[in-house]
């Protein structure tokens, strides 16, 4: 059975996965099994994406830093395929940095960021990693295993790039959009998942993610807090509703302060101190932290 990992690359501004058998090397990557062989594609997509015909697994996360960090300081002493964009290290949402001169660089996570997902990683650099992952790590290969790279140009990219296919007998390789699709969305409608058999959403749910459920409650609360209308043309139901919400009185507060001839109205300065003292106790008595 073979598995597979999320690898992220924001050159390309989307996710790479790569599948692989797992290995007691330098890093560990946990995965989980994708199974039912053999299922038929999503409808939804008119029948084209979703259908694998082997059992394999993925990644969990996206490769981190720390993990991209141990295959630099094991290949990249010199770095002449340039698995290191300095983007790395000077960019916030690197984090990456190099230290010493070629022949002896040395490579490490910035501060927080060791867990955090590798950016600025070029397909090249994916596809090495992916061969350093199947030649067993530390000295492992990186221009055969997974992938045969083949001939090179002066800056280290392949000359027939076009040429580059996944090996056969490979075991940690970039995924193909059926296996990614698969990942995704897949669950047999007898083990719990829809009718179909794919879910509408990569969360095991037909229902929407949290996030787009927040901004919708997030546009209720603009519109209702005179922010993006005024609370007099609200119906007055409405309008009483919103005058007891900080955003409405922040709003309001603001509006009367910048506003010439315009008045703070005094209901907004109570709304919005009642909040400041209430909010705090509230957190205080109800809020804990999950363990």
């Amino acid at each position: 059975m073979t598995t597979r990992l999320t690898f992220a690359s924001l050159i390309f501004f989307c996710a790479i996965s790569l599948a692989a058998i797992q290995s007691a090397s330098a890093i560990t990557i946990p995965t989980v099994p994708i199974g039912n062989p053999g299922n038929g594609n999503d409808p939804l997509t008119g029948n084209l994406y979703g259908g694998v015909a082997y059992s394999y697994r993925i990644g969990t996360t996206e490769v981190t830093n720390a993990q991209y960090v141990a295959f630099l300081n094991a290949k990249a002493a010199s770095d002449p395929l340039a698995l290191y964009s300095p983007l790395m290290g000077s960019l916030v949402r690197g984090g990456i940095t190099q230290s010493g001169v070629s022949g002896g660089f040395t490579y490490a996570a910035t501060t927080n960021m060791a867990d955090k997902p590798v950016n600025f990683v070029s397909w090249y650099s994916s596809i090495r990693f992916a061969n350093w992952l199947n030649n067993g790590q530390g000295t492992g290969a990186t221009e055969t295993g997974a992938y045969t790279l083949g001939p090179l140009n002066p800056d280290g990219t392949p000359v027939n790039v076009d040429s580059i296919t996944r090996n056969a007998g490979a075991t940690w390789f970039l995924t193909s959009e059926n296996e990614w699709y698969k990942a995704a969305y897949y669950q047999p409608a007898a083990q719990g998942g829809d009718a179909d058999n794919y879910w509408l959403y990569p969360t095991a749910s037909n229902s929407a993610p949290t996030l787009a459920t927040a901004n919708g409650v997030f546009l209720v609360l603009l519109f209702i807090g005179g922010m993006a209308y005024p609370l007099d043309k609200l119906p007055t139901v409405l309008e009483e509703i919103a005058k007891v919400l900080p955003a409405a009185a922040l709003s309001e507060s603001v509006r009367g302060a910048l506003t010439p001839g315009v008045d703070v109205p005094g209901w907004s300065i109570v709304v919005l101190a009642l909040w400041a003292i209430g909010a705090p106790l509230l957190a205080a008595r109800f809020f804990r932290w999950e363990e």
